[in-house]
């Protein structure tokens, strides 16, 4: 964080300071009353123009148009933005006219937060405003906000450096109204998830964050320590194993809205942290769970948009159900010619590196039969398509087929060419169970380090019975992705992971006294804006002398004016 103060951060403090010389708190603790929101004013008032004759709201202004005894200014609440007509004889009815000629046309900002008492009218040009009759000051911004502009419709200087974006969301919320609508969207989608549960009578459960074991998934754990325990504990990587104990227990349905963590790589689809619904159904199995997830999925999409049809980029996305169903081996098959049902370890490995897969010795053949798909198929999925029928070696904690020797009872659910939801038919047999997390553990030790980890109490838990169950999983970020058509997993995130952020490199004033400088005038250079060598260089002279020498006039210093040919020999120099 720079902590050279711009000129605009140093006015704006000067302000706050004046505010508290003028008897008024910048920053008041008081409850602010506030009986209205901009959009039922805007929606309600035309209908009945009786409405909101005594308002009070509260909001940041976005805008000022000052124009001597009146003027007008943009108020955004967290529900939209609406026009404020504030008249100095209205809101300083008295003699004293400080509160408008001082506190609102010179101590108040664009970014400032007020509170503003009224009645509702329409002005002659047709605008829906508030007339104001009293001012409140509720919190002064010491820091001013992107400039963004609009007119006629269209928006200019917009704020759209995605990675200032996702680092400062906050600023981002306030001058991109519209990125608020992604989040409501996400609230209202786990919502009517949860409904759609609760109305099943199904439970909602916390399970823990930090584990002995990191069971239930296959990933790459991140791995803390307890310090009075003295032992390691991960994050989650997911909440399986504890919800299906919970079964065991005797619940019959039980679901979580869970942060799992990853500690593998990010791109647009992936983040480290995340959000997973798991949920699991006793005396089910996994073609009642597909019906079931495509009939939530429907709900979702319907509550959201009152259509199945969901924009995505240039696709239009259905999910209607019923969803398109394909087994595993078809998938394959389609798209490779290769019957995986037919084949072994070695003539896996070796049709991967026929179809230049990357692959390496670590990968059991259940590990190279993902690489197939996920390389050869499932980008083919656009519109919400089952694949099922999974090998046996893909799928530790699934049951065995009932039919076919080698396959387990599982499905995925693939939207846009990407997995959105993983379900079984939940293994029950505590001795399979077993053997299989050993299998696992050999590939552990071949330099799998994705392999589940065995977790002998989850073994044990079986061992006491646990009834035929289904189970499934979806990410609700990729979800939201789908629902609000983002392609970017940072973009439903409200504060995604990002790398740390760049110091930036400031010159020092021996350099700049090196580019001739002299020493007076390097405060004022920074606070122009120039802090790198690089920035002098780039600099326009004539802007730059200009600049420089308004500051020396504004801050009253006691220098000589610059001359334009000594801000060219810095340049140049």
């Amino acid at each position: 964080m720079n902590n050279e103060l711009s000129e605009q951060e140093i006015l704006r403090r000067q302000a706050a300071e004046q505010l508290r010389q003028l008897g008024i708190d910048p920053y008041p603790a008081a409850l602010y009353p506030v009986n209205a929101k901009t959009n039922e004013i805007l929606s309600e008032y035309p209908k009945d123009n009786t409405l909101y004759q005594d308002v009070s709201i509260a909001g940041r202004i976005m805008s000022r148009r000052i124009m001597g005894a009146a003027s007008f200014a943009e108020l955004q609440d967290s529900f939209g933005k609406i026009q404020l007509y504030i008249k100095r004889d209205e809101i300083c009815p008295q003699e004293d006219k400080t509160m408008y000629n001082t506190v609102f046309k010179k101590l108040l900002d664009i970014g400032d937060i007020i509170g503003v008492k009224g009645y509702v009218f329409v002005t002659q040009m047709g605008e829906i405003s508030i007339h104001v009759k009293e001012i409140k000051v509720l919190c002064k911004s010491v820091r001013p906000l992107p400039v963004v502009k609009e007119k006629d419709g269209k928006v200019y200087d917009a704020f759209t450096d995605t990675e200032q974006r996702y680092r400062q969301r906050y600023l981002d919320l306030i001058v991109n109204p519209s990125v608020k609508d992604t989040f409501v969207k996400r609230t209202k989608i786990i919502n009517t998830m949860r409904d759609f549960f609760n109305e099943q009578g199904y439970l909602e459960v916390e399970t823990p964050v930090l584990q002995s074991i990191p069971g239930g998934a296959a990933a790459r754990p991140f791995i803390t320590h307890h310090n009075s325990l003295n032992i390691p504990l991960y994050l989650r990587i997911a909440n399986e194993l504890y919800l299906k104990r919970l079964i065991v227990g005797g619940f019959e349905g039980v679901y979580e809205f869970s942060r799992n963590f990853r500690n593998e790589g990010m791109d647009r689809t992936h983040n480290p942290e995340f959000t997973c619904m798991e949920i699991y159904v006793a005396y089910k199995d996994y073609n009642w769970m597909m019906n079931f997830t495509e009939e939530m999925i429907e709900r979702v999409a319907l509550a959201l948009h009152q259509t199945t049809k969901v924009q995505l980029a240039d696709k239009e996305i259905d999910f209607r159900r019923p969803f398109a169903r394909v087994t595993m081996r078809d998938s394959i098959l389609q798209y490779t010619g290769y019957d995986i049902y037919t084949m072994d370890e070695k003539q896996l490995f070796d049709a991967c590196k026929a179809m230049d897969i990357e692959v390496d010795e670590t990968m059991g053949k259940g590990k190279l039969i993902d690489e197939i798909f996920g390389a050869k198929c499932e980008h083919h999925y656009i519109q919400p398509t089952f694949i099922y029928d999974y090998p046996k070696e893909m799928s530790p904690l699934t049951k065995k087929h009932r039919n076919i020797e080698g396959l387990t009872e599982r499905f995925e659910l693939f939207v846009n060419g990407k997995e959105l939801a993983n379900a079984y038919s939940e293994l029950n047999d505590p001795i399979d169970q077993l053997e299989r997390f050993q299998d696992q553990l050999k590939l552990q030790e071949r330099g799998d380090d994705e392999a589940m980890y065995i977790d002998y109490d989850f073994v044990r838990a079986l061992e006491y019975g646990m009834p035929p169950t289904s189970g499934m999983g979806i990410g609700i970020d990729r979800l939201c992705m789908l629902m609000t058509n983002n392609v970017s997993i940072q973009d439903v995130l409200l504060f995604p992971q990002m790398k740390p952020e760049k110091k930036p490199v400031v010159a020092s004033d021996e350099q700049f006294i090196e580019c001739g400088v002299p020493q007076e005038w390097i405060a004022l250079l920074r606070k122009s804006g120039i802090n790198k060598i690089e920035d002098l260089k780039n600099a326009n002279p004539n802007k730059l002398f200009n600049d420089l020498n308004g500051l020396r006039k504004k801050n009253k210093l006691d220098i000589a004016p610059l001359k334009p040919e000594q801000v060219q020999q810095w340049i140049n120099k």
